[in-house]
């Protein structure tokens, strides 16, 4: 494995309160996110990915809060004072999630929370922002971006408020691009396109991806290294061609054995 350490995970747990009492969604994790690299992390619902993601950019629910270590760049986020959380959060690690139109505010038009990130991130004039917002909306593919960039998200389709999320993401230039199960509410010909512009952005910036997913076919596309969790564990961590040719755990020989026609691009 080559490559700088962006993101260092050490024995993350992660444990939810609730009426029922205590819930370990994550117990653990040992995991690195190397430079330009995609990581997918694949397992059922509840398996903790979507935790592992929240709990790097500091959004677990209010009174949770992580044990272990998170670091980004050898900086331990975990405890972060709230001033310098916000310059890495959104700035240097961002997030692409899985509903656009719950993460999207629907009372602003797409150009005014695009051109927000950077004002805030990176200082830019209403002006540089709007026109940076405007050629995102142009480089994910969206078609009449001046037009589009002054409808609300309402306005548009989900796959233009997927690649909305991704033009977001990109505004302050990060590092890291966390996505979480991003093609899951997307129609099967929208899935692909989106697929296709998270290769093309990763192969543009240089960003590395950690990419959140259920579906083996979707990691099988995208990623150079597979995580497969279940139950907030990290059962097994692998090459991509590795772990659909060799896997080691019960549980992944099952997840693969579900699709026999799943295959690996050479």
């Amino acid at each position: 494995m080559s490559g700088q350490v962006l993101l260092q995970l050490r024995d993350l747990s992660v444990r939810y309160q609730s009426a029922r009492g205590s819930i370990d969604a994550l117990r653990g994790i040992d995991l690195q996110l190397m430079s330009g690299e995609c990581l997918g992390l694949v397992g059922e619902s509840g398996s903790g990915k979507t935790a592992l993601l929240l709990s790097v950019m500091g959004l677990l629910p209010r009174l949770t809060q992580p044990r272990g270590s998170i670091c980004y760049r050898g900086t331990e986020l975990i405890g972060l004072a709230p001033a310098a959380f916000n310059a890495v959060r959104g700035a240097r690690i961002a997030m692409v999630f899985q509903d656009p139109m719950s993460a999207l505010n629907p009372y602003l038009r797409v150009i005014d929370q695009l051109s927000e990130v950077a004002r805030v991130h990176a200082g830019s004039s209403r002006r540089a922002a709007e026109q940076r917002a405007l050629e995102l909306l142009a480089a994910v593919h969206i078609s009449e971006p001046g037009q589009r960039a002054r409808q609300y998200p309402h306005q548009l389709s989900g796959g233009m408020r997927q690649r909305v999320m991704i033009a977001m993401a990109l505004m302050a230039e990060p590092e890291i691009i966390l996505a979480d199960e991003p093609t899951t509410a997307l129609d099967v010909t929208v899935q692909a396109q989106i697929l296709a512009l998270l290769q093309e952005v990763r192969a543009r910036t240089g960003a590395a991806l950690l990419l959140v997913t259920h579906d083996l076919g979707v990691v099988a596309q995208l990623a150079d290294r597979v995580g497969v969790m279940r139950a907030g564990e990290l059962l097994e961590l692998a090459g991509c061609e590795q772990l659909f040719s060799q896997p080691q755990h019960a549980y992944t020989r099952s997840l693969l054995a579900a699709m026999p026609q799943l295959t690996v691009p050479a």
